[in-house]
């Protein structure tokens, strides 16, 4: 038998640790129990909801003509007819309108837990007996009520050296200091996590917050002895590996110039794309200390809203009564669409859709590197194409700047300024990594020195965002800025 997860309670906030089963919630049990005249809450007759139907339309897996296509023919699709009454569903796993619109489980409609829970088992294989998963609007919504139910005003957590601000302010907000982990082209340095921890003064951090596959902003992504390595650090130290992965599914083959090697690459068989996946924080997880947020906003559509928390039992229930009180569940419209179409897919047409997707992106990121490669000043720029994610970064040598050692003083963020400004003027605009600059410090005063002085600086692009004609115009105008600041 899988050995259960590692009771990690003594990690909870005060908050958490207070709350109480809704008792209303409780009582919902016996909604719908046909024994039971249930008067107990105020939900409207479904009779009342002004859908009686909802039809969607689809692309058909295996998807023949490319994800992007539209469909023509009817064996091309998949029609979705959402209806409100169980008596006239046409798949046995839909959600009917009538038990999607009215006040829901907070942990989510049981079809579509049912069929996440088949899809880590698939992609993940927990290998610990007692795990779970719960729904969520999102992992922004996530990682704040992550926050509330770990994090006391005053507590220092760890996060990546640059990193989402939308998580910074998040903690910001909360009261929650911040603490930066060196990080080089590859991720997080196991390393000097290490040393950190080890000469740590002071109550020691709960969580460390990580993106690790396709980083935002750096692109980056741990490799699968990095990820042991630091998960053998969290062992070590007690605390809990927070994986915020909206980005895991859109990996990629390694980049290369190679056209006929291009050609040749690529997943084409289930089996194959499962085996190209990076393990995963929670696939290595045998003590039930990694919380994984996971999405369908860079897979599916971000307007869905619609995310899920894997991670011990005993953790998800404390969830589970902060969102009684907050988010009650996500949008059962969101819930009943997503489920309708992917129970028709099914498990096989789900991969089908994420094999799809590694293509596009592959082809999307070597446009990119390729514009960069061209365009950009080799001189003075280095760069590691992504293997995963939106985002790919370009690093300049700021001291390589004619004004850097005059008029900018030696400092390389003003040659940054000056990099984005002109960037802007000739027309295309990447963010200056800067703005993703992790800031804060422990709870008595840290006495690590980790930081080291630099005179590279990063910019952050995007090839997801814009079409490829488009992309490869910008990076050339990027490009062009960046030589002429330069001097060449």
């Amino acid at each position: 038998m899988v050995a259960a997860a590692k009771d990690l309670s003594h990690l909870l906030s005060n908050e958490a640790k207070a709350r109480n089963p809704s008792a209303l919630k409780v009582a919902f049990k016996y909604f719908g129990n046909p024994d039971i005249v249930f008067l107990g809450g105020g939900l409207p007759l479904a009779d009342y909801f002004p859908w009686n139907k909802i039809t969607t339309e689809s692309p058909a897996a295996p998807f023949a003509k490319g994800i992007g296509a539209v469909p023509e023919t009817d064996e091309e699709k998949v029609v979705v007819d959402l209806v409100k009454f169980n008596k006239d569903i046409t798949h046995e796993k839909d959600i009917p309108l009538a038990r999607s619109l009215q006040y829901g489980s907070t942990e989510g409609q049981k079809e579509l837990i049912d069929f996440l829970k088949e899809h880590t088992k698939i992609v993940h294989n927990v290998p610990y007996d007692d795990w779970g998963l719960i729904t969520t609007v999102g992992n922004t919504e996530a990682w704040d009520s992550i926050l509330r139910t770990f994090c006391n005003r005053g507590d220092t957590i760890l996060v990546e050296s640059h990193t989402f601000p939308s998580a910074l302010e998040t903690c910001r907000g909360l009261g929650v200091n911040t603490f930066p982990v060196p990080m080089d082209d590859f991720g997080i340095i196991p390393e000097k996590l290490e040393t950190l921890m080890d000469a740590w003064v002071g109550p020691k951090p709960k969580l460390l917050y990580t993106i690790p596959t396709g980083q935002n902003p750096t692109g980056s992504s741990l490799s699968p002895e990095r990820r042991r390595a630091i998960y053998k650090v969290a062992q070590k130290h007690d605390f809990i590996i927070l994986e915020d992965e909206p980005y895991y599914f859109l990996q990629m083959d390694e980049y290369t110039r190679d056209a006929s090697a291009r050609e040749s690459k690529g997943v084409h068989s289930h089996k194959e794309f499962i085996s190209a996946l990076v393990d995963s924080f929670i696939k290595i997880d045998t003590e039930g200390r990694v919380i994984r947020l996971d999405s369908f906003s860079k897979v599916l559509a971000p307007g869905t809203r619609f995310g899920w928390i894997v991670a011990q039992s005993a953790l998800l229930e404390r969830l589970v009564r902060l969102h009684e009180v907050t988010i009650q569940n996500p949008s059962g419209f969101s819930q009943a669409i997503v489920n309708g179409l992917l129970q028709r897919w099914g498990q096989e047409g789900y991969i089908d859709w994420l094999i799809g997707l590694r293509a596009e992106y592959t082809h999307k990121r070597d446009v990119a590197i390729d514009s960069v490669v061209k365009y950009f000043p080799s001189e003075v720029v280095h760069f590691i194409p992504p293997v995963a994610g939106m985002f790919f970064t370009v690093h300049f040598d700021a001291s390589k700047h004619p004004k850097f050692a005059t008029e900018f003083g030696s400092d390389p963020l003003k040659v940054e300024n000056a990099l984005y400004e002109a960037g802007l003027a000739e027309g295309c605009l990447m963010i200056p990594g800067s703005w993703f600059l992790s800031e804060g410090q422990s709870v008595p005063p840290q006495e690590v020195a980790i930081k080291e002085k630099s005179t590279s600086i990063f910019f952050r692009g995007t090839y997801a965002a814009v079409p490829l004609d488009q992309l490869a115009a910008g990076l050339q105008k990027f490009g062009t800025a960046a030589s002429r600041e330069f001097g060449f």
